[in-house]
């Protein structure tokens, strides 16, 4: 088992190396650079623009070095330092800008996850042994009705039952007379009170296509032989279903951890996050790729790469816990 995380921890480092690659490259495809949208910005609200100093700030922030100038320079203080760059939009370093943002969306992304597996996983049994039943029925009906309704519709309809039916303060993640206020009970209280919203919407989607994945997969399982000669044999119906056809069901369930659950959570909720005014890391990216603030942008692209990689070893660790001809392949 060792030798199997130190092969995938192992393949990680180059695998990482070429995202960054990339991800500095996407956000440098786009003609001009920070300056350049300034630039725009000043001249459409009628201010003047000094030549001399636009090249003072080229001179100053790398503009006119190369492209493999400017991504070794990158690419260095992040890993030298921990240094990932300056922001021109915000007037200050990346890295306190990502740290102020990633709590809050690691915080609601695991959660998330874990209310996907909780509602997703019996859901998907019964739904598989009880094929074509009422409750069948109804919980397709509604993963259908979770995979096609938009997410920032589902916020707005869970904003407004909050605020009318409910009297919560909606958007955000802390009311107004919290903000500022230190932590405490009344303040934790607060922000769990606030985040049952943020989680049923970003695990909506998750939950339905999860539900379909199991449902699809355990059905094929429980027509195989093994399954019928351990039911002929006596074995409690318990056993018979949770014991081997789960277990290998759950294999594609477990491997889009990486793939769509955890980057999804991160990155792909981000009309949801404006909607809801959360202050998690989409809304910051979706900003900063707007104003080209190359190394805000890079950084996020650089960090949502290197997180799902590490939905992908999860996947693998949890994928040869529960199958041995993985991990002994």
């Amino acid at each position: 088992m060792l030798g199997y995380i130190f092969k995938r921890v192992l393949y990680m480092i180059p695998t990482l190396f070429g995202m960054s690659l990339i991800s500095f490259l996407i956000i440098q495809l786009p003609p001009g650079d920070y300056l350049t949208s300034m630039i725009a910005t000043m001249s459409d609200s009628g201010q003047t623009v000094d030549p001399a100093q636009i090249e003072r700030l080229k001179e100053i922030y790398g503009f006119d070095d190369p492209f493999y100038v400017q991504y070794l320079k990158w690419i260095w203080g992040i890993v030298s330092r921990g240094d990932f760059g300056y922001s021109f939009e915000w007037g200050q370093p990346v890295s306190g800008l990502i740290w102020a943002r990633m709590g809050s969306t690691l915080v609601i992304s695991l959660l998330s996850l874990l209310f996907v597996w909780i509602v997703a996983l019996p859901i998907g049994i019964y739904s598989a042994v009880r094929r074509h039943s009422i409750g069948d029925h109804v919980f397709t009906f509604l993963g259908f009705i979770g995979l096609a309704v938009p997410n920032f519709i589902l916020a707005l309809t869970l904003m407004y039952v909050a605020y009318k039916y409910l009297g919560q303060s909606v958007g955000g993640l802390i009311s107004p007379e919290y903000a500022e206020a230190p932590w405490s009970l009344a303040k934790v209280g607060d922000f769990l009170a606030h985040l049952w919203i943020p989680i049923i919407i970003i695990g909506a989607s998750g939950t339905a296509a999860m539900i379909r994945i199991l449902r699809a997969n355990l059905t094929d399982e429980l027509h195989k032989p093994y399954v019928v000669t351990a039911r002929a044999k006596g074995l409690p119906e318990y056993k018979v279903i949770l014991k081997y056809p789960v277990r290998i069901a759950l294999n594609p369930f477990v491997s889009a951890i990486g793939w769509v659950v955890l980057p999804h959570l991160v990155s792909g909720v981000t009309i949801t996050a404006i909607v809801l005014n959360l202050p998690t890391a989409g809304p910051l990216l979706f900003r900063a790729l707007i104003s080209q603030d190359m190394y805000l942008a890079g950084s996020f692209i650089l960090l949502l790469s290197a997180l799902t990689l590490v939905g992908m070893l999860l996947s693998d660790l949890l994928l040869a816990l529960l199958d041995p001809r993985i991990r002994f392949n």
